[in-house]
């Protein structure tokens, strides 16, 4: 038997946890000497112990620890839960990484005397072009890349050839900011006959009067590009008359850093 002291030592767990375990179910020691109150544990719990401890910085609770040690002897089980866990990590380390992205940024374009650097909006026609378009709900707008992902399965043993110059967009149909299940459909400019797919439609896409902003970086500034969309429209006389839409001039397909990043972004309008 060990002391509770010598235990927290080879566990790597303190006194204090191994009281609160204790308490809460999750660990409990050997034995009590019933006339001091010491606690005793046996070898064989710095095996359990580990799990435990192991678990916790997994970061699951008392409870989620308490079921995963009960599913210990059904790994099918147990296994579900490490999964769903990973993916909240996964989830968790996006996030991360997004205000991270946004900081660095927001740093970078903050100048020395304090002044935001500001965005040219122009009026520009979008003309008419021969499209692939795949249209869905998706979890989040960080999604995005699955439709891509699903066209060019769908439609890319038919050796797609792309217009020049190549629109690729996504256009966010949804009339409000959706933080799940959003509605985007992509479209990719091509040149020649196809045939529809299962999802992926063939179609000639009708010429558009858009006010842009074209801006370098990553997809956390968009904020201030929307605000700055929004004053050129009211300032000159025009409303929205359509659904937004981002062309990618070089995107996550081009190259994974988000500083080399082109984004243009479109809002329809037509004039008061």
């Amino acid at each position: 038997m060990l002391k509770i002291g010598i235990f927290s030592k080879l566990s790597r767990i303190s006194v204090r946890m191994l009281r609160y375990y204790d308490e809460a179910g999750l660990l409990a020691p050997g034995e009590v000497d019933p006339s001091t109150g010491y606690r005793y544990y046996h070898e064989r719990q710095l095996m359990e112990a580990e799990r435990i401890r192991a678990l916790r910085e997994m970061g699951f609770g008392v409870e989620a620890v308490r079921e995963m040690l009960a599913a210990c002897q059904d790994p099918e089980m147990l296994e579900g839960f490490l999964r769903v866990r990973r993916e909240e990590l996964r989830a968790e380390a996006r996030r991360t990484q997004e205000r991270l992205t946004l900081l660095e940024t927001t740093l970078q374009r903050v100048r020395k005397d304090g002044i935001i650097v500001s965005y040219n909006v122009t009026r520009k026609e979008i003309p008419q072009r021969q499209v692939a378009s795949l249209r869905g709900i998706l979890p989040d707008y960080s999604q995005e890349g699955e439709l891509w992902r699903q066209m060019m399965e769908e439609a890319g043993p038919q050796n797609l050839q792309m217009a020049d110059p190549c629109w690729s967009m996504a256009i966010f149909h949804d009339q409000e900011y959706k933080e799940e299940n959003v509605e985007v459909e992509i479209q990719m400019a091509v040149k020649g006959e196809y045939r529809d797919t299962e999802h992926v439609r063939f179609f000639t896409a009708s010429s558009q009067e858009v006010a842009s902003v074209t801006c370098r970086g990553s997809y956390q500034q968009m904020n201030e590009v929307n605000q700055a969309l929004a004053g050129w429209i009211a300032a000159n006389g025009y409303e929205i008359s359509g659904p937004m839409f981002n062309i990618y001039h070089v995107g996550p397909a081009q190259t994974p850093d988000p500083d080399q990043w082109v984004t243009e972004v479109c809002l329809p309008v037509r004039k008061k």
